[in-house]
């Protein structure tokens, strides 16, 4: 059961990993429908189901987008994310009563059944149940957003140089190189003088961050 109560309008680092650590996302296909199907489930109640969406003619897909992020009403504010082999990690904010639990449902439903499509297995892909911290302070915001744009780096899934170029978080559309248009970026940035000083402060905590993961087993039950 979900130990703390998610309320309207606060703000929740959320995280969950793939069943006994099993890899979740193994190509880019993978990623890129995942990236696809949160962007989709943060509305509310879409009419059709992504699957069926997908399978519409060009134009006819592209007005559908258009009209669900024009009109639709958000279940969540995507803040930051980071899709990683076996988990991820998103820093959302609650609009609607169970909105936060309705998204990670509707996420991991859909991505599921195409992930157990594509390499013929059933039952659950993901961990039954999600974690969630509430955010306290404006500060524990940007260090939490900082942890996830990190993640790819101090889990040396990709190089530092490399890190900015990781398409599988928001760090690129923060820094303005991607417009993927998923995230309400500016409650972390608003904080920052310019998108060069939030750069700067991610990349200043690397190697701390990196020492923090090899050593966190030690801290655990």
């Amino acid at each position: 059961m979900m130990k703390i109560v998610l309320a309207n309008n606060e703000v929740y680092h959320v995280f969950n990993r793939g069943i006994e650590q099993r890899p979740t996302f193994t190509n880019k296909r993978e990623y890129t429908r995942a990236l696809t199907t949160l962007d989709f489930y943060r509305f509310r109640n879409p009419s059709l189901r992504l699957s069926k969406v997908l399978l519409l003619e060009k134009e006819k897909r592209g007005e559908f987008f258009l009209n669900l992020k024009s009109g639709g009403e958000r279940l969540v504010e995507i803040i930051s994310y980071c899709l990683m082999p076996n988990h991820f990690h998103f820093l959302l904010r609650q609009r609607l009563d169970d909105g936060i639990s309705e998204f990670l449902s509707n996420f991991s439903n859909s991505y599921t059944r195409y992930f157990n499509t594509k390499h013929k297995r059933t039952g659950a892909l993901f961990q039954g149940i999600f974690k969630a911290v509430r955010m306290e302070s404006d500060e524990q915001l940007i260090h939490v957003s900082r942890y996830i744009h990190l993640n790819p780096v101090v889990s040396f899934v990709v190089k530092e140089e490399d890190l900015e170029t990781y398409p599988w978080s928001s760090l690129p559309e923060f820094l303005g190189t991607e417009k993927r248009g998923i995230c309400h970026k500016e409650l972390v940035l608003g904080l920052f003088p310019s998108k060069e000083k939030y750069r700067e402060f991610v990349h200043d905590q690397i190697d701390y961050a990196r020492r923090l993961e090899a050593i966190k087993h030690l801290a655990l039950d």
